[in-house]
């Protein structure tokens, strides 16, 4: 089994391209054991001496997809993958800003989730701050960014310019090279192509 945590925001195109080839490879099959780790991408961004984005209701429908993301993955975990694919590809296929309670019922209602459950538990900030101490944790190893593989004790930024093709198994071999990369190549810091292929 290949074991890894990976961060995402709903907001990023390439958290996008790297968790659907994720949830293609689970869906064909992989052995994976994933820890979905929400990650907000607002809080570096807040202004000097502002609150931390979970405690500001400012910034309460910039983080919605995520605590909806969350809530489903805590209180009706057998929905989730379904429910993760659906919040991005809505997002970045769709061009569903994700920012209303109205379009994530949208997105939501037709997977059976059951989305009064869901807009209760985001009411509550339960998880708003399981996103807290989800980025908490991930300063342990200064991410900065989305999608973050955690792997043993380690974490890695990964840029993947491609969505998935209808082969999942193909997207296993994707995901297996990488984490593979991660654990047993810890002295390669950084490996990036000079231009963004056509």
């Amino acid at each position: 089994m290949t074991t890894f945590g990976l961060s995402y925001d709903y907001r990023c195109p390439f958290a996008k391209n790297i968790h659907l080839h994720v949830l293609a490879a689970l869906n064909a099959g992989a052995d994976f054991d994933v820890e979905f780790i929400p990650w907000t991408m607002s809080q570096g961004h807040r202004a000097p001496g502002a609150p931390d984005v979970w405690d500001d209701p400012d910034h309460d429908a910039a983080l919605l997809a995520l605590a909806a993301s969350v809530s489903v993955r805590d209180e009706q975990p057998e929905h989730f993958l379904a429910a993760h694919e659906a919040l991005f590809r809505a997002r970045h296929e769709r061009a569903i800003r994700l920012a209303s309670p109205s379009e994530i019922v949208e997105v939501l209602t037709p997977l059976g989730i059951d989305t009064d459950k869901v807009l209760a538990d985001v009411a509550s900030r339960r998880p708003h701050r399981e996103i807290a101490q989800s980025f908490l944790a991930m300063q342990a190893y200064e991410a900065f960014g989305v999608p973050t593989f955690v792997v043993g004790s380690d974490a890695t930024f990964v840029r993947y310019m491609e969505p998935p093709t209808d082969d999942g198994l193909a997207s296993a071999r994707i995901i297996e090279s990488l984490v593979t990369l991660m654990a047993h190549q810890p002295q390669l810091n950084e490996f990036k192509h000079t231009r963004v292929p056509n």
